[in-house]
């Protein structure tokens, strides 16, 4: 494959292949003085949402908290009865989950539930449903879009002690667990029995598969085995008044009725909270090969990709793309170096098959098409597991990068895949050096674009240059606002640029079905003119 690059002279280099080579709970006169804050506690977490201008300066910004009831010291004597040891109230240890990853959205939640069973989960949300408290579900709080942490007191209801693996069956691969395992612990677990998990993202270390389902979490396997509507095969979920709906099966076909799992795949715990899911699983691949490869121009990229398609096939797992933006934003933050020459465009692919004489032949054909047809100029191949590693975190490792490079505006946009990075571009333009950076990446093979906007601080005026114009534009492409991270809080008001009010109507109504009191993660994923 080596000598595929080597012996065209129409390469500005070679193809270099990379060598082998538990505090206690405090007191409860504490609680009493904290119940006495809480209006001050809510005006708190309201201002960090807010611009400058108060509510009207941004769609983004939290609504006024709604009438919903407030903590008293009845209910959290209830709440540590029902988990001994598990109703979490000090306030250093909830810090943690009143605040997203990217600490741009903070609640000021003052309990914190940790249920171990689908049936704690029932009667926490059966007791909640009564005394009108809101709640907000929280797995690995790895979301972007506000959706994870709560808007005001919310309380939060966290998954991560429910991590067990209920079964397993190695002959049809499906995986039946908890809603709180970690996807990479998951991921592990298939590994050691020959099978994968159907998706991996770049925070598999710390999301979890209910959350991964709660927001229907795309990754960057979705272009080999497709998205979690078609992979999950089962749900449970505890709905708002404690009932508990059983939909955990385990078949690949079944035509009876109306299929309501899909209702909460997607719903970002506005409907249910999911407790436990079965899903499909692959076979791990014998054979895994991974490409990094440059181009001059994006339309090379993309016909790059078409050859790919083409002449790939099957093995074909993986097409991501990168700018040179993000390039450089990895080599200045986190000091990882170009493994090829510079470009104004960097691909990923990786194929993944059963036969590794085979799958070589049929990458080689397609490296040799690419040069003849001089759309690559420049690439490097990894075999081995840890060389694998290092050109994935190429990809993988840009969010991580984002952050240090100022207060990071991230957007995930769905387009016609021709229309990508023509966004990227306009953006660019539209702010020019209002922004320090303007970077664009993600996964071709299903037409998102991961679309960041950083600036040295948190800068109101920046954000008003940016929205609406980005929506404006993807709507005007038939583009998605949201391609795989929700809708949250920060974006539930952009709903419309997206799907017709009709089609909101509809969702209102199944969110009054299920959830009358509208308890369950309120705020977040439909706009606030829905009544």
């Amino acid at each position: 494959m080596l000598g595929v690059f080597q012996t065209s002279q129409k390469l500005r280099t070679s193809l270099r292949l990379l060598s082998r080579a538990g505090l206690p709970p405090v007191d409860l006169q504490v609680q009493l003085l904290l119940r006495g804050r809480s209006p001050l506690s809510a005006t708190f977490s309201r201002k960090l949402h807010l611009g400058p201008d108060g509510p009207a300066s941004s769609p983004a910004a939290a609504p006024r908290r709604l009438p919903f009831s407030r903590v008293t010291v009845e209910d959290l004597t209830f709440f540590r009865k029902t988990l001994p040891g598990r109703a979490i109230t000090d306030p250093d240890l909830v810090q943690s989950s009143n605040e997203d990853w990217l600490k741009s959205v903070r609640g000021s939640s003052e309990v914190l539930l940790r249920p171990q069973t689908t049936q704690e989960v029932s009667q926490i949300l059966s007791y909640c449903h009564s005394r009108n408290l809101a709640v907000n579900p929280q797995g690995g709080n790895t979301g972007l879009v506000g959706g994870s942490v709560p808007v005001y007191d919310e309380i939060i209801l966290s998954t991560s002690l429910m991590n067990s693996i209920l079964s397993f069956d190695k002959i049809s691969g499906i995986l039946t667990c908890q809603a709180g395992c970690v996807l990479e612990n998951l991921s592990l677990y298939l590994e050691e029995r020959d099978y994968i998990m159907p998706l991996d993202l770049g925070a598999k270390g710390s999301c979890q598969i209910g959350g991964n389902v709660a927001t229907n979490a795309g990754g960057l396997r979705l272009l080999r085995y497709g998205s979690l509507h078609g992979t999950v095969l089962g749900l449970e979920v505890v709905l708002a008044d404690g009932q508990v709906l059983d939909c955990l099966s385990t078949l690949r076909k079944d035509n009876t009725g109306y299929d309501l799992k899909q209702l909460f795949i997607g719903s970002e715990g506005t409907l249910g909270v999911i407790t436990a899911v079965s899903i499909l699983c692959p076979r791990k691949p014998k054979s895994v090969n991974v490409v990094f490869l440059g181009c001059e121009t994006f339309d090379q990229l993309l016909k790059t990709f078409q050859l790919c398609k083409g002449m790939l096939g099957e093995i074909l797992s993986a097409f991501e793309f990168l700018d040179s933006e993000c390039m450089r934003l990895l080599n200045t933050h986190l000091k990882l170096a170009n493994p090829i020459s510079d470009c104004p465009f960097y691909i990923v692919i990786e194929t993944s098959g059963s036969d590794s004489d085979h799958d070589s032949q049929k990458l080689h054909n397609f490296l040799e098409e690419a040069m003849t047809s001089l759309l690559v100029t420049d690439g490097t191949v990894a075999t081995e597991e840890s060389k694998i590693k290092t050109l994935w975190s190429m990809r993988e490792r840009v969010t991580e990068a984002l952050t240090h490079d100022g207060f990071t505006y991230k957007y995930d946009i769905s387009l016609p895949v021709e229309r990508i990075y023509q966004l990227v571009t306009d953006m660019r333009q539209h702010l020019g050096k209002r922004a320090r950076s303007v970077v664009g990446y993600g996964h071709v093979g299903d037409g998102n674009l991961h679309l960041n906007v950083t600036s040295p601080a948190k800068d109101p005026a920046l954000l008003a240059s940016i929205e609406p114009f980005i929506y404006e534009w993807t709507a005007k492409f038939q583009g998605s606002i949201s391609a795989e991270h929700g809708l949250g809080l920060k974006k539930r008001n952009y709903i419309y640029y997206s799907k017709s009010r009709p089609a909101v109507a509809v969702m209102g109504k199944m969110k009054t079905l299920l959830d009358p009191k509208g308890i369950l993660n309120p705020y977040k994923t439909l706009p606030d003119d829905l009544k």
